[in-house]
């Protein structure tokens, strides 16, 4: 790539000089002409004799001769450690004795990705897929969320007092979430528990919800959870015209985007702040949904909204 204040691109290089070579121009003439330097225009004009085309073309700054570059076998030992071990640039540095800049560069070179660009299991790249359009797939998972006491939990009143609080039986909340993979739209439910009807339910609501969105769910993806197996399950998206889906066992990654949404929830909703009562939590709830969907970049897509990339979702543009 030329730079950014380079007098002349590839395709005026060529222009150059073939007027100095095939019209027979002098080199001052074209040097003026093209408002370059006579070296410049000589320069060109040379590489155009020796490569035709081919010449014109930017080359690597790289030098020639690096007698100073990392050994070969060290390169080796850090790609080596970093496959087998899964390590990043500041531990391989340690094993290899060399900086951490230069185990950067190496792996830089050899093309492996950052850590956090990896699977964790297997250490290989993360594929990461979406799907084409609005419900073609639907991620569906349940967070469990401790409840907090009238008077506040452990952020209001302290460890010690929050702690005594967990025996007043407050018990716990079932975030069930719908998420669609395209958009990542989001439809999110505070439940009593985690039961086959109580999901099936959750269900139903959740295609109506974004049936009045303009998303008509074509696909559902769960994990294996005992609910998702039963009948009650496979019962219900058969009469809503559902396709069912599992992720494979062990692999919570397959549906990551609903962890993650998951995850973004807990950061910024439920441990946002001190909360005094589980009723105020509830309150903050439908107004920072209501952000997410609306309002909030996603860095996921681009920096958009998820309400941005369904076709005519009302209160999109407000």
């Amino acid at each position: 790539m030329s730079h950014r204040n380079a007098p002349l691109t590839p395709t005026g290089r060529l222009r150059l000089a073939r007027c100095v070579v095939d019209d027979h121009w002098p080199l001052r003439r074209a040097a003026e002409r093209f408002q370059v330097s006579h070296t410049t225009a000589a320069r060109w004009a040379g590489r155009y004799r020796l490569h035709g085309e081919a010449g014109m073309q930017d080359r690597s700054s790289r030098p020639r001769h690096q007698p100073r570059r990392t050994a070969a076998t060290v390169e080796e030992q850090v790609v080596r450690l970093r496959q087998e071990h899964r390590i990043g640039p500041l531990r391989l540095a340690v094993r290899c004795g060399i900086a951490p800049s230069t185990a950067h560069r190496i792996l830089q070179r050899h093309g492996l990705p950052v850590l956090a660009a990896c699977d964790r299991a297997t250490g290989e790249p993360v594929r990461r897929h979406e799907r084409a359009r609005p419900g073609e797939l639907v991620h569906i998972d349940v967070k469990k969320l401790g409840r907090i006491p009238d008077g506040g939990g452990h952020k209001t009143l302290g460890r010690a007092a929050g702690h005594r609080s967990r025996t007043n039986g407050v018990g716990f909340a079932y975030l069930h979430t719908a998420l669609d993979d395209h958009s990542r739209l989001a439809y999110t439910e505070d439940l009593a528990d985690e039961t086959a009807p109580t999901c099936a339910a959750f269900l139903r609501r959740a295609t109506t919800w974004f049936a009045a969105h303009g998303v008509t769910v074509e696909r559902v993806l769960t994990d294996n959870a005992w609910a998702y197996s039963k009948n009650t399950w496979r019962q219900t998206c058969h009469q809503l015209g559902i396709s069912p889906r599992w992720t494979r066992p062990w692999r919570p990654q397959t549906n990551g985007k609903v962890e993650r949404f998951h995850r973004t929830l807990l950061d910024e909703w439920a441990y946002q702040r001190p909360y005094t009562s589980d009723t105020e939590r509830q309150a903050a709830f439908s107004d920072w949904l209501h952000w997410y969907n609306y309002h909030r970049p996603h860095t996921g897509i681009a920096g958009q909204t998820p309400a941005s990339r369904v076709t005519n979702l009302p209160e999109q543009h407000i």
